[in-house]
């Protein structure tokens, strides 16, 4: 297996910024496959069991996932399932000395990109790299979305904010005037200021952004409507591991 994998003679696949994590309880697999990662210009990190890797994750960085199904203590599926409880999203390869459809149908379901069955070719696993890598990109273009969103809505002032929760919800303008103890055309002039601000004309638009900052439309009617409950993204927590 070993060999199998160092004699490839792939051309490199990334500018050697990428990371991959391998989990695997095979040390030889484990060391053949990081050889061929540093062939490929890509930064392998090894881990010896499950167990291990779900230990490191709250310190890693998002990357695609060289996954083994069958190990000792949690296994593959058990890794898959942890990854998805907690909302991770990063593209997983499962890899299997056993070939099961019933298995690769489940590690599917639970998030993996691709199945491949050992031995495999460094071709097949080139294909599936980039694949994943691509995804990778995809996730951090969406980060950048995500973050510019929530930009914009975060310079809303407090005033501001409250007008837009209540265009999300769907109050007219007379409606969220009464609700706020304001008049109508001042309600007018901070709908306009906040729009001119988020760089939107239609309420298409804002339902848009704040769906981009993945702010749930469904939270903003339980908030009181005029205690300045910020529609700014202070109170949704940001991690590596929601790469969207």
């Amino acid at each position: 297996m070993a060999e199998h994998f160092v004699s490839s003679k792939q051309q490199p696949l990334a500018n050697g910024d990428h990371e991959i994590y391998i989990v695997d309880d095979n040390a030889d697999i484990r060391s053949s496959l990081s050889l061929l990662m540093e062939s490929f210009f890509i930064r392998p990190r090894v881990f010896e069991s499950g167990a291990v890797f779900l230990a490191a994750l709250p310190n890693l960085v998002a990357a695609p996932v060289l996954l083994d199904m069958r190990m000792a203590g949690t296994d593959g599926l058990a890794v898959l399932g942890e990854l998805a409880a907690n909302g991770i999203k990063w593209p997983v390869i499962m890899m299997t000395g056993h070939g099961d459809i019933a298995v690769a149908v489940k590690s599917m379901k639970l998030g993996a990109i691709d199945f491949l069955e050992k031995p495999f070719d460094p071709a097949t696993l080139d294909i599936c790299l980039t694949r994943a890598f691509g995804i990778m990109g995809d996730m951090s273009r969406s980060q950048q979305e995500k973050a510019m969103a929530r930009a914009r809505l975060a310079a809303l002032t407090p005033r501001e904010n409250d007008v837009v929760y209540s265009l999300l919800g769907g109050d007219a303008n007379k409606i969220v005037a009464y609700q706020l103890g304001l008049s109508p055309r001042t309600v007018e002039m901070h709908r306009a200021n906040a729009f001119a601000k988020l760089g939107l004309k239609t309420i298409a638009d804002l339902i848009r952004m704040v769906r981009t900052a993945d702010m749930a439309e469904s939270s903003v009617r339980a908030t009181p409507i005029g205690r300045h409950a910020r529609l700014h993204p202070a109170s949704i927590p940001l991690s590596s591991h929601s790469l969207p």
